[in-house]
């Protein structure tokens, strides 16, 4: 059951950084607005963090408590700078990904329901209080700062509240543009843009400021409102806004990683069917 957590995170973690366009992003086809990593960047670190999503899923089957998962956050992020050089390329994701994989594996054992919100409605039973209550991991990380900053909500309180951007946003519209024929790539594109759309993305706020946000916010929006991915020019759209975002040095890393949760979710939810 772990092991197959793990994979399902590993893939998800994987479709995300394969997907092509993605603005600002680190993709196949180029670093976006980065200058530090690229897609070798990115595999070195999913390697590292391989046996984390699985031993994190194992310790949420246990019902392990929050200082527990947080250790191994902690030894998983160390693994993850080391593999990249000292560059953060999956923090959000040990955080976000690492506490839904947990969850998965505490509902799984237990023969509940992968289906509606359970997994962050567990997350959020189980943890939230832990979760708030606990010093910022990283207290001088680029997003912890924004939080700071402008009072962002943060990555910290979207998981103790139950990933609410994930359950009513991201997967929505995952699933709403695979029932309309859209194949996996574009659905998740139409997934990408929609949470780029609502979320207040605390790398893009330490990157850009509340200007940077309102850049990807409007054009995200216009982007859906053209038809999204069922717009004939879709593709050609969207790498006008990731041509845009490179200019401007912004990338929504914060988009990046509820889309990798959004299809890790997705994926569990399809084996589990």
């Amino acid at each position: 059951m772990a092991g197959a957590i793990g994979r399902a995170a590993v893939r998800a973690l994987y479709a995300e950084l394969a997907l092509h366009p993605k603005p600002g992003l680190v993709s196949p086809l180029d670093s976006g607005s980065h200058d530090d990593m690229d897609m070798g960047t990115f595999l070195r670190s999913l390697f590292a963090l391989r046996g984390y999503f699985r031993a994190i899923a194992a310790a949420g089957a246990e019902g392990a408590d929050f200082p527990t998962l947080r250790e191994l956050g902690i030894t998983a992020e160390r693994r993850m700078l080391a593999a990249t050089g000292g560059v953060n390329t999956h923090r959000g994701a040990v955080f976000g990904l690492g506490l839904l994989a947990a969850a998965a594996g505490w509902r799984m054992r237990r023969g509940r329901t992968l289906r509606g919100n359970g997994l962050g409605a567990t997350a959020a039973a189980l943890w939230g209080a832990g979760i708030l209550a606990a010093a910022p991991q990283a207290p001088d990380s680029h997003g912890a700062r924004a939080v700071t900053r402008y009072g962002a909500r943060g990555a910290r309180q979207e998981a103790a509240d139950g990933f609410p951007t994930l359950f009513e946003v991201a997967l929505p519209a995952l699933d709403r543009a695979l029932a309309a024929g859209a194949d996996p790539e574009r659905a998740s594109v139409q997934a990408l843009f929609s949470l780029m759309a609502v979320l207040e993305d605390t790398n893009l706020l330490h990157r850009g400021g509340p200007a940077g946000l309102a850049f990807i916010q409007a054009g995200a929006r216009r982007f859906l409102d053209r038809g999204g991915v069922f717009h004939a020019e879709w593709r050609d759209e969207a790498l006008a806004l990731h041509r845009a975002c490179v200019v401007r040095r912004l990338s929504p890393g914060g988009s990046a990683d509820m889309l990798a949760a959004a299809q890790f979710v997705h994926g569990l939810r399809e084996r589990a069917a």
